[in-house]
C-alpha cells in the first residue's frame, strides 16, 4: 500500500482538489508527536477564501478515515495523520521481505535510454582526488537509473587529444627514457610534464616546438602518433586499475580523439545552415539572442575546440544510442561552456537539444591549496584508496583481529568510506579534501552504515534463520522506535526516485544514515532475541528488512556491504 497516495486520495475526496497536487504537498512531520503524515493547508487560502486553520478543520471534518489511520488531528494549519502502527508495520515489512534486495526497484525507465558522460580524466596525467567526484557521482547516477529500469550507457570521454600531448612528446624526447616510462608509467610521464612547465617558464620558445609536435599528430605523423598511443595505453592500464578498486565500469571509452574524423561534416553542417560567422579569423556561432558570448567552433589557425568535439559527440551519441537523456558530469565552472554548445545544437534544429543536461558538481581542493597537475600538487587516487584500506585494517586488527577475510572487509570498508564521504555531500558543494575527515569511522559515514548492516546480519546469524515463515504478530513491533524504522523503510522507493530526478546521490546516502540511526535506536530499545517467540519473530522481521534496504542502498552508491566487521 502507498500510504501517502491513500491519504492524498482521502483528502482529495473530502476537499475536491486534484490528488496529485495533494500528494506533492504531503509532508513527513519532524517528530512522531505530530503524526506520521501531514498536509499543510496554506496554499488553499486563495481557493477557499478562508484562514488556513479554518480550511484544515473544514476538510478534516469531511475526511473518511482510511483503515490504516488511527487518528486525524488538526495542528494549526496542518491536517495530521497518525497511522495504526501494527497495520503500518505489517504492510511495510511484509512488502520489504517479499521483495528482498529488489525492494525499491521499478520499471519507471523501461524503454528509455540515458547516456551518462562521467569521470573523463586526461591521458598521461595521474588519476587524482580531483577526478573522484565525477567518477563516483556518475557511477551512482548510473546504478540508480539502472535500478529504475533505464537502459544506461556509461561513457568515459577521455581527455586524449590536444596541445598538452605536444608538450609531453617534447618533454619525453628531452628528459624521458623508454625504460623509465615502462617501469614507472604515469608517475614518470607526470614528472617530465611538470619539468616541461618549469623549463617553459624560462624558455617560452619551447611552446612553439610543443605545438609543432601536436600539429604532427594532427597530420598523422607516425612517430608522433606512436608516442601518443603509447602514452594512451599506459594511462588506460593505470586508470582501469583504479576503476577496478572503485568498482566502476564504463560501456564505452570514447575520448576526444575518437571524434577527430567526425568533426568536418558537423562543421560543414553548421556552414550549410548559415550558423557560422567569421570573427577575427575564427569561426563562431553567434549567441547574442541568448545573452551569451559566441561559441567558438574553429580557431583562427584552423584548429578545433572542446565545443566542436562536444557538439560532434552529442550528434554521434544521439545517432548511436537514440538517448532520451544525455547528461554530462563536470565541474560547476563549466556551466557556460555547456550552455553555449547546447544552444548551438538547438540552433541546428535538433529537437532533442532539450534532452541534454549538464549536471555540475563542486570542486575538490587540498587544505593547502588547489590541485594542479602542472605543479605536481596532487593526491593520487590509488594512494588515497590504499591508505584508507590500510587505516581500516589497523582498526580491524585492534577491535576484531579474528575477523574472517579481514583484508577483503578492509577493502570494502576503506573504499566505501572514501565514496560515501563524497556522496554524503550535495554534489554542488565544494569539498576540501582532508585525510583526517575522509578516514573518520564515526558519525555520518559509510563505515557507520556498513557496521549497522553488519550488526543486523550478526543478529540474524545468531537467530539461526535465513527467512521468516508463518504468520507474524505485528502488534509486537508497534512501539515508537519500531514505527520510526518502518516509516523510513516505507519511503525508500520514493527516495530512489527523488535521487534519480535530481541527479543527487546524497538523497540516498543521507537516507541510509537516517535509517541506520533509527535501527540502532530500535536495537537499543528492544531485545531482539527474546524468549517470547512471537516478539522475537516480529523483531527479526524488522532486522531483516533493514538489512535488505541498507545493502540495496549502499549498492546503489557503489559501496559493498560486508556481513561481518
Amino acid at each position: 500500500m502507498d500510504f501517502k497516495y491513500e491519504i492524498s486520495k482521502a483528502i482529495s475526496n473530502a476537499a475536491g482538489i486534484d490528488e496529485n497536487e495533494i500528494l506533492k504537498a504531503i509532508e513527513i512531520p519532524p517528530n512522531s508527536d505530530m503524526g506520521d503524515y501531514a498536509f499543510p493547508c496554506f496554499k488553499l487560502a486563495k481557493t477557499f477564501r478562508k484562514a488556513p486553520p479554518a480550511i484544515a478543520a473544514e476538510i478534516c471534518g469531511k475526511i473518511e478515515k482510511p483503515p490504516f489511520v488511527s487518528e486525524i488531528k488538526i495542528i494549526g494549519a496542518y491536517i495530521n495523520f497518525f497511522t495504526d502502527k501494527s497495520f503500518f508495520a505489517k504492510e511495510v515489512i511484509t512488502k520489504v521481505l517479499a521483495e528482498g534486495t529488489e525492494y525499491g526497484r521499478s520499471e519507471k525507465g523501461r524503454g528509455k535510454t540515458i547516456v551518462i558522460d562521467y569521470s573523463s580524466p586526461n591521458i598521461a596525467k595521474p588519476f587524482h582526488v580531483g577526478h573522484l567526484r565525477s567518477t563516483v557521482i556518475g557511477n551512482a547516477i548510473y546504478k540508480i537509473h539502472e535500478f529504475l529500469g533505464y537502459n544506461c550507457v556509461g561513457i568515459n570521454h577521455l581527455g586524449d587529444w590536444g596541445t598538452q600531448f605536444g608538450k609531453l612528446i617534447y618533454a619525453y624526447k628531452h628528459w624521458g627514457s623508454e625504460k623509465d616510462v615502462e617501469e614507472k608509467g604515469i608517475e614518470e610521464l607526470m614528472r617530465i610534464y611538470v619539468k616541461y612547465h618549469d623549463e617553459a617558464e624560462k624558455n617560452p620558445a619551447m611552446d612553439d616546438e610543443a605545438r609543432g609536435w601536436f600539429v604532427k599528430m594532427q597530420e598523422g605523423d607516425e612517430e608522433a602518433l606512436t608516442l601518443w598511443k603509447w602514452f594512451y595505453d599506459i594511462s588506460i592500464k593505470e586508470f582501469e586499475r583504479v576503476y577496478d578498486m572503485l568498482g566502476v565500469k564504463f560501456d564505452a571509452y570514447t575520448g576526444e580523439s575518437f571524434y577527430n574524423d567526425k568533426m568536418a561534416p558537423v562543421v560543414q553542417e553548421l556552414k550549410d545552415k548559415g550558423l557560422l560567422k567569421e570573427s577575427e579569423g575564427a569561426l563562431i556561432v553567434d549567441l547574442d539572442e541568448f545573452s551569451m558570448p559566441p561559441c567558438l567552433i574553429i580557431r583562427k589557425d584552423g584548429g578545433t575546440l572542446y565545443a566542436t568535439r562536444d557538439i560532434t559527440a552529442a550528434i554521434y551519441r544521439k545517432k548511436t544510442y537514440n538517448f532520451d537523456k544525455c547528461i554530462y558530469l563536470t565541474a560547476l565552472d563549466q556551466n557556460l561552456h555547456f550552455a553555449q554548445w547546447f544552444k548551438v545544437i538547438e540552433k541546428m534544429g535538433y529537437e532533442w537539444s532539450g534532452d541534454l543536461a549538464h549536471v555540475p558538481f563542486g570542486l575538490v581542493s587540498l587544505e593547502s591549496g588547489t590541485l594542479s597537475t602542472r605543479r605536481g600538487n596532487v593526491v593520487l587516487m590509488e594512494e588515497l584508496l590504499n591508505k584508507s584500506i590500510e587505516e581500516t585494517l589497523k582498526i580491524i586488527e585492534e577491535k576484531n583481529p579474528d575477523l574472517p577475510d579481514k583484508e577483503n572487509v578492509a577493502k570494502k570498508v576503506g573504499i566505501g568510506a572514501v565514496i560515501f564521504n563524497d556522496l554524503y555531500n550535495g554534489r554542488i558543494k565544494d569539498v576540501v579534501f582532508s585525510w583526517e575527515r575522509m578516514l573518520s569511522f564515526e558519525g555520518e559515514t559509510g563505515p557507520y552504515v556498513q557496521y549497522t548492516n553488519a550488526r543486523a546480519c550478526s543478529v540474524i546469524k545468531k537467530a539461526g534463520i535465513c527467512e521468516i515463515s508463518g504468520e507474524i504478530d505485528f502488534s509486537k513491533v508497534s512501539d515508537e522506535s519500531s514505527a520510526e524504522v518502518c516509516k523510513l523503510l516505507d519511503i525508500f522507493p520514493s527516495k530512489v526516485v527523488d535521487s534519480a530526478a535530481k541527479y543527487e546521490p546524497s538523497v540516498i546516502s543521507r537516507y541510509l544514515v537516517d535509517l541506520a540511526q533509527a535501527f540502532n535506536k530500535f536495537y537499543h530499545d528492544n531485545v531482539i532475541l527474546t524468549d517470547d517467540e512471537e516478539t522475537r519473530k516480529a523483531r527479526l522481521a524488522v532486522v531483516m528488512a533493514v538489512s535488505n534496504v541498507l545493502k540495496t542502498g549502499l549498492g546503489l552508491l557503489g559501496i559493498g556491504a560486508p556481513e561481518q566487521m
